[in-house]
């Protein structure tokens, strides 16, 4: 039987689902160009240029990205699944609408990478730095971050569902109009909120962090603080 839940104690938050990747033998992507609607089986790519590359609508199955450059590289509503970027970097990475859903992307460096509108689905993004995400409008179920560097992400009007953040840093977080459910932020070492800390109804925060977090909640409550 379930056990009973006292009176005045809350639930428990969700555990998030986490991509179970097993990714089959790969063969090298040798002088495979990204083409818009292109499709992509069991490849490697294997420190290769992808820089102004241009995707639109690709669909990347059971890959492995390791050490590639991602500058500018257009991949507007591709669906990314199966797979495991590592060590990607680039600046201006277009992933507007696109799925992803059973990932993993460790250690990348990124910077001004737009999600917005994007659906990311049993997703592990673990270790390095990303600045200034776009995730606008976004929807992230079964989302983990990790050992990650966030700086200034953007989650304006997401849909956060069972996300939790783990050893990160978030500084300059935008919140506003984000939908948190079953969001654990506990996990974060250094949580700095811009805006929108209203929007925090639905995450779990300790209390050290509401300590931390009370000026902003103040500011967004209209309260004045007077001693």
């Amino acid at each position: 039987m379930p056990r009973e839940r006292r009176p005045g104690q809350q639930p428990a938050v969700k555990p998030v689902r986490r991509p179970e990747l097993r990714l089959p033998p790969l063969r090298p992507c040798g002088d495979a160009e990204l083409t818009p609607d292109g499709d992509y089986d069991g490849l490697l790519f294997d420190g290769t240029d992808l820089s102004y590359g241009e995707a639109a609508g690709a669909r990347f199955l059971d890959c492995s990205l390791e050490g590639c450059a991602l500058d500018g590289t257009v991949l507007r509503n591709a669906r990314v699944i199966d797979s495991r970027l590592t060590g990607v970097r680039g600046v201006g990475t277009d992933l507007a609408g696109a799925a992803l859903r059973d990932v993993e992307l460790l250690d990348a460096r990124l910077g001004g990478t737009q999600l917005h509108g994007a659906a990311l689905e049993r997703v592990v993004i673990r270790g390095g730095k990303i600045d200034y995400l776009n995730l606008r409008r976004a929807r992230l179920r079964d989302v983990v971050f990790e050992d990650v560097v966030l700086a200034e992400p953007d989650f304006g009007g997401a849909s956060l569902e069972r996300v939790s953040f783990d050893g990160c840093t978030v500084a300059g977080a935008d919140l506003t109009g984000a939908r948190l459910t079953d969001v654990d932020l506990r996990g974060i070492t250094r949580l700095d909120l811009a805006r929108g800390a209203g929007s925090l109804a639905g995450a779990v925060i300790s209390t050290t962090q509401l300590l931390e977090l009370a000026p902003v909640l103040a500011a967004e409550l209209g309260v004045r603080v007077q001693d």
